[in-house]
């Protein structure tokens, strides 16, 4: 692969049980392209959590994955409500998930320390009232 490969896809913020989708195929997708498998798992995971948080606090969003030789590049944006306190959202256990949600197995607070923690970089953009867009990357050497 000489030059970037880039994958879209759309979360949709109804549907608990297609959460992850995008997640799966970029794993495929990468394991076609013969990426090491600690960084297909590191990929995955941190999607996987981004994706959950789209469908929990945004009514969804989008995904776009760059995928080159050096690095694995996650762009994550949504419209939904903005984190108001980012520090305090990085608290391991912070989470401001509906009892509803949390009877679901969602909402334990651990979506986006999980995303830094398996990720090179890690950036957080967010307005109130407009939405987020975290950008991660994982370093594949």
């Amino acid at each position: 692969m000489a030059e970037a490969i880039t994958f879209h896809f759309d979360v949709d913020g109804e549907n608990f049980t297609s959460a992850g989708n995008a997640s799966v195929q970029v794993k495929r997708k990468l394991r076609h392209l013969g990426f090491p498998a600690d960084v297909i798992k590191r990929v995955a995971i941190a999607m996987y959590e981004g994706e959950i948080n789209m469908v929990i606090h945004a009514d969804g969003g989008s995904a776009d994955v760059i995928v080159s030789p050096e690095e694995v590049k996650i762009v994550l944006a949504d419209r939904g409500p903005g984190i108001p306190d980012v520090a305090l959202a990085m608290k391991e256990g912070y989470s401001t998930a509906s009892d509803s949600i949390r009877s679901l197995g969602f909402g334990a607070g651990m979506g986006l320390p999980n995303m830094k923690r398996y990720t090179d970089s890690m950036e957080i953009d967010t307005k109130l009232g407009v939405g987020t867009t975290i950008t991660m990357t994982v370093k594949v050497a």
